[in-house]
């Protein structure tokens, strides 16, 4: 059965110290954390005090997200990763995430490879100065210069990084990139969320289509985590929902603890 964690995101109207008690409460083996929510990252704590409060409750903090376009690089881009670096290693924690250019440039086979060559290479050593490691993103939407986890893994190998860089596997993007392979291997950490609205294509799926994962799932979370126990894979399996609904729900906590008990239950029918 799998680790959970809590993005930040799921639960983006809860402060530092309550996204830590509810991820505690629900057993959770750590949590991510954001700076794109409207309050300040670690609510403006000091990072060094914000990762005491997480090891406090037996929490580790998994990620701090996130370098956003991280592949159209710049020296600016290299400052701002440079900054969410420090903040993470003062805070103790274990990764960054990078978030690749959505915009619908830069997407020419060639021009994709070499903008994600030079964002890895130059990412590299800051990474092993801070000792990091980058969790690599790819999204599914047509307008992403990084839709497939397998462009990301050539590049990984190419510079030799396996050791540095490490894929999210995300079931709502897998489902939008059209499946493909699974890296077990090169997966650092799973982000997962449903789709339960029945009427939208998967072409017009959107990060607001994104719920909690429970009946009428149209994913297939369950088969991705199926699939990727199956071939090895074990860590923290996150979840990342960015719905309205879900945001506004009075009792987060309780549909989180439901979430969860209906993917162990559906994981547990098909080991069976």
């Amino acid at each position: 059965m799998p680790d959970f964690a809590l993005n930040h995101m799921t639960v983006a109207r809860m402060s530092f110290a309550r996204l830590l008690d509810t991820a505690a409460v629900l057993g959770c083996t750590g949590v991510e954390v954001r700076n794109d929510l409207p309050q300040p990252l670690f609510d403006g704590l000091d990072p060094a005090a914000a990762g005491e409060m997480a090891k406090a409750r037996g929490l580790r903090l998994l990620t701090v997200a996130e370098v956003k376009r991280f592949n159209d690089w710049s020296a600016d881009k290299a400052a701002e990763a440079l900054s969410l670096m420090r903040i993470a290693q003062a805070a103790g924690a274990g990764a960054v995430s990078l978030i690749p250019r959505n915009d619908g440039l830069g997407l020419g086979n060639g021009e994709r490879r070499a903008a994600l060559r030079v964002a890895l290479k130059s990412l590299k050593p800051m990474l092993e100065d801070h000792g990091l490691v980058g969790m690599v993103e790819p999204l599914g939407f047509p307008v992403c210069a990084l839709r497939h986890k397998a462009e990301a893994v050539e590049v990984i190998e190419a510079l030799g990084a396996r050791d540095r860089f490490r894929l999210v596997h995300d079931t709502f993007h897998h489902t939008l990139a059209g499946g493909g392979d699974y890296f077990p291997d090169h997966t650092g950490i799973v982000h997962v969320s449903g789709v339960t609205d029945q009427q939208v294509t998967v072409a017009g799926m959107s990060d607001a289509h994104r719920v909690l994962v429970g009946p009428g799932d149209r994913l297939g979370t369950i088969e991705q985590l199926a699939a990727l126990a199956t071939l090895g894979w074990r860590g923290p399996v996150s979840f990342e929902a960015f719905a309205p609904e879900t945001h506004a729900s009075p009792d987060p906590a309780r549909d989180l603890a439901e979430s969860m008990r209906f993917i162990r239950d559906g994981l547990g029918r098909m080991a069976a």
